[in-house]
């Protein structure tokens, strides 16, 4: 009967150990959880609300003339898809859009994405690769339209850059 009584006693302890246990776990998810909360809500960034975002928009009123003014000018290419110089197996699809710092010119866009899709083709997955490479491709490009257009062309924006 000692026995019985012990066995008892001891399975009541650990009902009450594991209760506490969760509890604490509970306790300590919560504050977590709240933590965290008034830590995202300190770091993340303020978003304007609908109000202030019209209020702002009438009074830049002279900038959004300025972006129009910049949508006219801009020349989307068609897609240039060509295989690289090495490995030949390996293909690039870039999608370009022209900056022009006048009217803009199509038939300088066409020579332009002609001279795109030359330069490409003898470019390797090489020089290329990783961040640094893509950036050199950039530049490149972006030089190379500058000279072709005698400084018509103000800006080239990569729209899209795959390579398979």
């Amino acid at each position: 009967m000692a026995d019985t009584e012990d066995n008892t006693g001891g399975k009541g302890k650990g009902k009450s150990g594991l209760i506490v246990m969760a509890a604490v776990v509970l306790v300590l998810s919560l504050v977590a959880a709240g933590g965290g909360w008034v830590l995202g809500g300190v770091l993340a960034p303020q978003v304007d609300q609908p109000e202030e975002t019209a209020a702002a928009g009438a009074e830049g009123a002279g900038e959004g003339r300025d972006a129009t003014k910049t949508r006219e000018n801009l020349v989307p290419l068609d897609p240039i898809t060509t295989n690289l110089s090495y490995p030949s197996d390996n293909w690039i699809r870039i999608e370009v859009s022209l900056v022009f710092t006048g009217s803009p010119d199509s038939e300088l866009a066409d020579q332009i994405h002609h001279d795109i899709l030359a330069y490409l083709r003898t470019v390797s997955l090489q020089q290329i690769e990783g961040p640094r490479g893509f950036q050199y491709l950039r530049e490149d490009l972006r030089e190379r339209v500058k000279l072709r257009s005698q400084g018509r062309v103000n800006d080239l924006l990569l729209r899209t850059f795959v390579i398979e």
